[in-house]
């Protein structure tokens, strides 16, 4: 028997098994090709823009996605780097072979680990408490909790023109009786959709007419524990779409399986198609592609921006008709694809189902895009399954400490209705979720996790107190009758610049030296944040009894009770954000749990 076992090996699934591991758990990873592990289904890249600062959390947690992508990367940039810190984000060109190898190895290698090849085909549950999983040879393994991270395998379907493949991604099978199991033990399900472009061999793009994109020159990491990245990075080339480019989709919609009603899951609205770029944008004469490389030692290129679903024809038509790529050569077709997915409103912030104890999920299956948004919530849905097991609290992130408190408390409030993408503005308080404090936040609770080592907590504390010794030094040196905090937050004055007066800064560590830098030049902002903070918390700490009646609270409106039955927020705060849900309806929620004598419990 095993503790925990869980369905699917892409991002959210290594992350949760591999945290489980290494909290003491037995686990099983069951996967349909145990030589996909880690696979980069879609674009050939790790971070972005709020992506980049998950994949730092995911790190300071004790993840092993940041790692990887230090070991696997062959570019490396910060962006935004001429905008405000609370919007700058590395991200980073990886190696996809060597990435899934990667992967591979490190699950392999995980004590307390057990890969099966497989399919899941059913999720077991007695007395509404999950027991195990069943394989479609028949056999069963029986579990403590799943958790289900299958991504876009759930009776997947995949378009190219008119035709139709039965497929989770490209060259592989669906899990389509997994998701009739899930309907079964009582989940609602939706149906989603998604794209990727056709690739390409570069040896057949001419990149002397078009614009490279080169790495930062030192590369920054992603993880805390990588000392420094010493390797020759891979350009980016940047290509652009053009009026014939529009004249042939426009010419051949009637043949997309989008637009001729052929798929109908939503697509996300943030990362369109080519098809829905040129329908929806009319007024734009090109549209930006970039060049990615898929490693150092393939050919293969992915063109960033042309995500389709027409037919072949009508792909090598569009593929010749933009400026670098006339004679470039389709190594692999795009293609849409629809799958399965539970709308998030069903699972608690922990990621367990509602419905069914021990069952949670993560990832796509869950209605989110993106590789980094899927790690997050595998790392969260492994850590909860192995909290829940030993009966401690759970590890619920606020939206104060970290992206992924966003991402969950989204999820579970708004459950959106097309797939999910984390933004910079989808956090209120950014200005303390930066890309350069993930640590500083959350490496304390990696080490309670035991997900992160002694000394790792050790060179964090300290660089703690580094940062906080070298702002008392700026506050209590003086320059022409001010202190020099109150000097760095003038637009024009950097930290460098100060160095002649607290000679000390200069001796700093370049991440601690940042840190400093940040601190003090947006003191005034982040205190402002920190006080909303502050206001908001108590709020946010009041906790609601998970099986409290909303039907039964007189005085309140009749939206608000529904949609609040429907949710059973975590907490008062989380209540306030239900769309529909008025304070109003908070204030007579809160009368109506005292005068039941359960009033809304306060967390330490």
């Amino acid at each position: 028997m095993a503790d925990i076992v869980i369905i699917g090996g892409g991002h959210a699934g290594i992350e949760a098994a591999a945290a489980a591991a290494r909290m003491g758990m037995e686990c099983v990873l069951v996967t349909l090709d145990g030589r996909r592990i880690g696979a980069m289904s879609c674009n050939p890249s790790i971070g972005g823009l709020a992506k980049g600062q998950i994949v730092r959390e995911i790190d300071a947690l004790g993840g092993v996605m940041a790692g990887a992508a230090d070991a696997c990367g062959i570019q490396f940039r910060m962006l935004n780097t001429g905008k405000g810190p609370a919007v700058r984000a590395l991200r980073a060109q990886e190696d996809s072979a060597l990435y899934c190898a990667y992967m591979r190895r490190l699950v392999l290698r995980q004590e307390r680990l057990t890969l099966v090849q497989g399919c899941a085909t059913d999720v077991l549950a007695a007395a509404g408490r999950v027991r195990g999983v069943r394989l479609r040879d028949g056999s069963e393994i029986p579990a403590r909790a799943v958790i289900v991270t299958a991504g876009t395998f759930l009776r997947g379907l995949m378009h190219t023109g008119p035709d139709r493949t039965p497929g989770g991604r490209a060259g592989e099978e669906p899990a389509s009786e997994l998701s009739e199991s899930l309907g079964r033990l009582g989940l609602e399900r939706g149906r989603l959709k998604t794209g990727t472009p056709a690739r390409l061999d570069g040896r057949t793009i001419d990149f002397t007419r078009l614009d490279a994109q080169h790495g930062d020159e030192p590369p920054r990491p992603f993880s805390h524990a990588t000392a420094r990245l010493a390797r020759r990075q891979v350009p980016c080339h940047i290509t652009y779409t053009n009026e014939r480019t529009h004249d042939v989709i426009r010419r051949n919609l009637g043949r997309s399986p989008l637009y001729g009603g052929a798929i109908t899951g939503i697509g996300p609205r943030y990362c369109p198609s080519i098809e829905d770029k040129v329908v929806k944008f009319p007024g734009r004469d090109r549209h930006q592609i970039y060049l990615e490389p898929e490693g150092r030692r393939t050919h293969r290129v992915y063109p960033n921006g042309i995500s389709t679903s027409l037919p072949r024809d009508v792909q090598e038509e569009i593929v010749a008709s933009i400026e670098g790529l006339e004679r470039a050569k389709i190594e692999q077709w795009g293609y849409a694809i629809e799958y399965d997915f539970f709308p998030p409103i069903q699972i608690r912030p922990t990621f367990e189902t509602k419905a069914v104890e021990g069952l949670y999920l993560a990832g796509q299956v869950c209605g989110t895009s993106g590789y980094e948004e899927a790690a997050g919530q595998g790392l969260l849905a492994g850590i909860n399954a192995v909290l829940k097991l030993r009966g401690a609290e759970p590890c619920i992130l606020g939206r104060d400490e970290a992206y992924l408190g966003v991402l969950a408390d989204d999820l579970c409030v708004l459950s959106p209705a097309e797939p999910y993408r984390m933004f910079t503005s989808s956090a209120e308080f950014r200005l303390l979720l930066r890309h350069d404090n993930a640590d500083l936040r959350l490496l304390r609770r990696g080490a309670a996790l035991g997900l992160q080592p002694r000394e790792a907590e050790e060179r964090v504390e300290a660089k703690r107190r580094a940062v906080a010794d070298a702002l008392d030094a700026l506050a209590n040196t003086r320059r022409e009758g001010k202190n020099l905090l109150s000097v760095l937050r003038r637009p024009e004055v950097g930290l460098r610049s100060l160095c002649g007066d607290v000679p000390a800064l200069a001796a700093l560590a370049p991440d601690v030296f940042e840190e400093v830098e940040i601190e003090g030049k947006y003191a005034g902002y982040i205190e402002r944040q920190r006080r909303d903070v502050e206001r908001l918390a108590r709020g946010e700490r009041k906790r609601l009894p998970p099986d409290f009646d909303y039907a039964s609270v007189a005085g309140m409106r009749r939206e608000a009770r529904e949609k609040l039955a429907r949710v059973k927020p975590y907490s008062v705060g989380q209540a306030r954000r239900i769309a529909g849900v008025r304070p109003a309806d908070v204030a007579v929620l809160l009368v109506a749990l005292k005068a039941g004598g359960r009033g809304a419990e306060e967390e330490e």
